[in-house]
């Protein structure tokens, strides 16, 4: 298979974690390339499942190796716990789990500061993020006072990192953080017994993959949340704080652009966002309680419930543009059984314009009003369906619409949370073709 990037197109909790898994069977590597412990892919294996926050995917196919690129803010304790519960279900990670030496530590000032930022903004400017410290971390990174799983290795260099940061932040907030028992002293100690643990895991992670990329090995490249969660692409301020489009590949993990064959979106068949921020085609009446309920829309990470609404088309085309997606996977689509017909979005209306373009402006796009094509519902059960000949006629049409919409191929479906309950569309030129 080609190595291939994975990425959210909506605003993230698409079913990534499931695709991935998927891919992984195939792939020599699964390297992460953004984000922190604030997202969480879910994979159900047998009677397992599997909540992931840090570790790649990958981890679960028993012959993929794993990369935690320096794209990614790396909380410690989250991450060995997750190792511990992983080790526990008998999941083999050791020798298989790599950090990029270049990761920048979530260290405890950071979800100091974090919960601070977010009292200080009113109850509408609020983000609703999920206080992990992955905002702080990441503006650390930029400020050039960050840690990173490097410094591990130098205890001097790991004290003089830690003293930068904690003393900068002390003074900017008047001593809160020395108040708060978070020190240079005290947090070098709860980094101490993480140092031993990480050490053998410690890699070049660029060098890694080029070296991978050049013995012809197979890699797919795995995102976290979404498109327009994205710092430069998102609906800002309302997103997340790294680069969750297909170029943070790049930048996270420190391959070329021509490392990358297919850029693989996923798609929910209908659409959902954590925290606030617009959402244009959000249902806020029965319909959005039923997707919710047949979702099971509530967070990997944080256990909120999910907002949810119709499928935005014109929003899957600014992803499509910004990312290059050149296939879908769509998922969830057995939650829309139950319903007689099916709104998407295929314009805005904004004050009596239309447009299919989503606005650059956040605030505009929270005024804009969904322009609905009423596609007919199936009425018949899709959950657990392999067979592109098994979909209803009126469930295939809507597949194809988007798809076509779209511009893109189809590669599979997920019609359930088991891993075979997918159909793979690769073989299947009336839904391939667009």
């Amino acid at each position: 298979m080609s190595n291939c990037v994975v990425l959210g197109a909506q605003w993230g909790d698409e079913g990534k974690g499931k695709i991935v898994d998927l891919l992984a069977k195939s792939a020599d590597w699964v390297a992460r390339y953004a984000g922190g412990a604030n997202a969480g892919h879910t994979v159900k294996v047998g009677d397992t499942r599997f909540a992931l926050h840090l570790v790649p995917t990958g981890i679960l196919s028993s012959q993929a190796r794993c990369l935690i690129g320096h794209g990614v803010v790396l909380d410690l304790p989250a991450l060995f716990t997750e190792i511990d519960s992983l080790v526990k279900a008998g999941i083999k990670v050791e020798d298989r789990l790599f950090v990029a030496s270049a990761t920048h530590l979530v260290l405890p000032h950071h979800k100091l500061l974090e919960e601070q930022a977010e009292e200080c903004r009113s109850d509408a400017e609020k983000i609703g993020t999920t206080m992990r410290g992955i905002g702080p971390a990441y503006a650390d990174k930029i400020a050039r006072r960050g840690v990173r799983a490097g410094d591990l290795l130098d205890p001097d260099r790991l004290v003089r990192s830690v003293r930068q940061a904690i003393d900068y932040w002390d003074r900017i907030t008047n001593g809160l953080l020395t108040s708060k028992g978070c020190t240079t002293e005290s947090v070098v100690q709860q980094l101490q017994p993480c140092v031993a643990r990480l050490t053998p895991m410690i890699v070049d992670g660029p060098r890694l993959l080029d070296d991978a990329i050049r013995q012809g090995q197979s890699i797919v490249y795995e995102g976290a949340q979404g498109t327009l969660l994205d710092i430069d692409f998102g609906t800002y301020p309302y997103v997340t704080s790294s680069s969750t489009t297909v170029g943070g590949a790049c930048t996270g993990l420190g391959i070329p652009p021509s490392a990358i064959g297919r850029v693989i979106g996923v798609v929910k068949a209908y659409t959902t966002r954590v925290g606030n921020g617009p959402f244009p085609t959000e249902a806020l009446n029965d319909d959005g309680k039923r997707l919710q309920k047949g979702g099971n829309e509530f967070g990997t990470t944080t256990g909120r419930c999910r907002r949810c609404g119709w499928l935005d088309l014109v929003a899957l085309k600014y992803a499509v543009r910004v990312n290059g997606i050149t296939h879908v996977a769509i998922t969830k689509l057995d939650v829309l059984d139950e319903f007689d017909e099916i709104p998407v979005c295929v314009a805005y209306d904004h004050r009596g314009e239309r447009s299919t373009e989503v606005p650059l402006d956040g605030a505009r796009l929270g005024e804009v009003k969904p322009v609905y094509r009423m596609m007919p519902g199936w009425k018949q059960p899709t959950a657990g369906l392999t067979d592109c000949g098994d979909l209803p006629p009126a469930a295939k049409d809507y597949v194809k619409f988007v798809c076509g919409t779209l511009g893109v191929k189809m590669l599979m479906i997920s019609t359930g949370p088991e891993r075979d309950e997918t159909i793979i569309c690769g073989q299947n030129a009336e839904l391939v073709s667009v």
